[in-house]
């Protein structure tokens, strides 16, 4: 015989047979079955010269590494200790390819704040790596937790972006829920 199981007040059954969250009432059975979170992010970077004209620009879909996955589902439910806000894009030089199980750059050369803005499920990161900073070949970016060390939300990797002293890089990171 199966047990009796009671269903929670902000819970119904529904017609699909499903307990869902009562926000479903009305939902038809696709709705209820298909019910996902899917991740994404976009990398964007324009590089430009002293002049502020544009040199080069590169947009690449990038890798959420597991640490990344764990700092996201800690940030929305861990009720104390929550993890620091990943605002932080770094870059740096190792073109070794984007791995799941990346913690860090593999050759980090710099690391700033971002800025951030949210417009419907799309949160936008954005700093720019100004003149004399970040001077190097180009070939990785990342999203972290802290200044330093932190937990790697995503890594990239692409070809080489030669930055030279006088040249500014401009860093988008756009996160996408849908």
């Amino acid at each position: 015989m199966s047990p009796i199981m009671t269903i929670p007040d902000d819970y119904l059954q529904h017609a699909s047979g499903l307990i869902v969250p009562k926000h479903f009432e009305g939902a038809s059975d696709d709705d209820v079955r298909n019910e996902k979170l899917k991740v994404t992010g976009n990398w964007v970077f324009d590089l430009f010269d002293e002049n502020g004209k544009l040199k080069d620009r590169r947009e690449k879909k990038n890798l959420i590494t597991t640490v990344g996955f764990q700092l996201i589902s800690d940030a929305l439910f861990v009720q104390s200790s929550r993890p620091a806000v990943a605002s932080y894009i770094a870059v740096g030089t190792d073109a070794t390819a984007a791995a799941i199980g990346n913690t860090a750059l593999g050759a980090e050369s710099a690391r700033g704040l971002v800025s951030y803005s949210y417009a419907t499920k799309v949160a936008t990161l954005t700093y720019t790596f100004a003149a004399g900073t970040a001077t190097a070949a180009l070939t990785e970016a990342g999203v972290l937790n802290a200044v330093t060390v932190g937990t790697l939300l995503n890594r990239v990797t692409y070809s080489v972006i030669n930055k030279g002293a006088l040249d500014t890089l401009a860093a988008t990171f756009t996160f996408t829920l849908s």
